[in-house]
Order: C-alpha cells, then sequence, then structure tokens
C-alpha cells in the first residue's frame, strides 16, 4: 500500500503521543488520479480483510497510515470505503485526519468539498479546531500568504462557529490588525449573536476599542 511523504508535518495529539506540531506548511503534492484510486483500492482491502480476521489495532494502523497522506487522496477513499461497507472506519479516519497539522486539515476539507463531500469537510473542520489559537492564527496567516484565503476563511469560520468567543479572541493575539477583521467577518457569516459574542471577547481582551 503506497503511503507518501508528508511534507514536512508531524502528526500531532494524544493519539500521536503529543508530538508537537511542525512548522505551518501548506503546500501539498497533487496526487495522480490513478495513483489514488488504486491506493485507495489498496488501503479498503487491507482493512477488510484485518477486520475480518478481528484484528482491529492493524486496522487502526492502517487507517492512521492513510490520514498522514495528502488530503487530495481522501475523496478515493471516501468512495472505496463506502463501496466495502466500511463507514465506521470513514469516521475513524477523519477524526484521525483532524489531528494532523491545520493547514493539512483545510487541505483536506478542501479537497472534499471540490469531490462534493462538503459535509465530511465541514466535519473534518469542526474536528479540526480542538487546537491552541496561536496555531490557527499562525496557519490562517500563512494560508493566506500562499494565496489560499478561502481556504484560510474556512478554518476561522469552523473555529469562530465551534469554539466560545474568548477562545476566538485569542486567536487575534498573533496580529490583531489583520487578524480582527478577519475574525469578525468569519463571525458574521455564522450568526449575529455570534458577531456580538465576539465583538465583546474582542474589546475585553484590548483589541477592539469601545
Amino acid at each position: 500500500m503506497p503511503v507518501l511523504p508528508v511534507a514536512g508535518d508531524l502528526p500531532r495529539g494524544a493519539r500521536y503521543g503529543g508530538a508537537s506540531p511542525a512548522p505551518v506548511t501548506v503546500a501539498e503534492p497533487a496526487p495522480d488520479p490513478e495513483e489514488a484510486v488504486l491506493a485507495a483500492r489498496g488501503t479498503v482491502a487491507a482493512l477488510g480483510r484485518l477486520r475480518a480476521e478481528g484484528r482491529g489495532g492493524e486496522a487502526h494502523v492502517v487507517l492512521c497510515e492513510a490520514a498522514a497522506r495528502p488530503g487530495a487522496w481522501l475523496p478515493a477513499l471516501r468512495t472505496e470505503l463506502e463501496r466495502a461497507g466500511l463507514g465506521a472506519d470513514w469516521t475513524t479516519l477523519l477524526w484521525e485526519v483532524a489531528s494532523q497539522p491545520a493547514a493539512r486539515v483545510a487541505a483536506a476539507a478542501d479537497a472534499l468539498a471540490l469531490a462534493g463531500r462538503g459535509d465530511d469537510g465541514r466535519l473534518l473542520l469542526r474536528q479540526g479546531v480542538a487546537r491552541p489559537a496561536g496555531e490557527i492564527a499562525d496557519t490562517v496567516m500563512a494560508l493566506e500568504d500562499e494565496g489560499m484565503a478561502p481556504r484560510a476563511g474556512a478554518l476561522l469560520a469552523a473555529y469562530v462557529e465551534v469554539r466560545s468567543a474568548e477562545d476566538t479572541a485569542r486567536v487575534a493575539e498573533r496580529d490583531p490588525f489583520r487578524l480582527v477583521p478577519r475574525l469578525l467577518a468569519a463571525a458574521r457569516a455564522v450568526s449575529p449573536s455570534r458577531e456580538r459574542d465576539l465583538i465583546h471577547a474582542l474589546r475585553v481582551a484590548g483589541h477592539l476599542a469601545a
């Protein structure tokens, strides 16, 4: 089963032994469509065999390896898992992808949306924003610097939707001049009440004038 190198990023989170996140890296290699399908089929065949033999731990290792591939590989894997009746493994796979560095989570969500899997992409983003505000800020700015503003906006919108106004206000600490307008725009897109709460939190934090 082919596994691509992960463009300098390391997995993070408790399920990876508490590894520290690597510096933000936004570029990922574009997969060859045929290679992505072949890899997906190989992964699903291995999962099916391990599940049939009751080797759940080894099956989870296969899912972790799949989660470490570039996000653009996910749509093909989603399709093959559906065909094999392994929907529960897709849920686990999304959870593992969500533990990757935030730039990779945003890339994976973008790939799913482009493939018509917008619901999966939104779920992935909501799962993926359970991380420090500083990491979100660094990722958003790196994505924008690389010309990926829509991807940065989607990540911020998920953060605003899921996290408290106080947590969201902490994102602005990295660069208030740059990030406050983006945070407010994201909150406005979620709901008027979320925007009001964020305005208050930003004022309390000293990032917005009264």
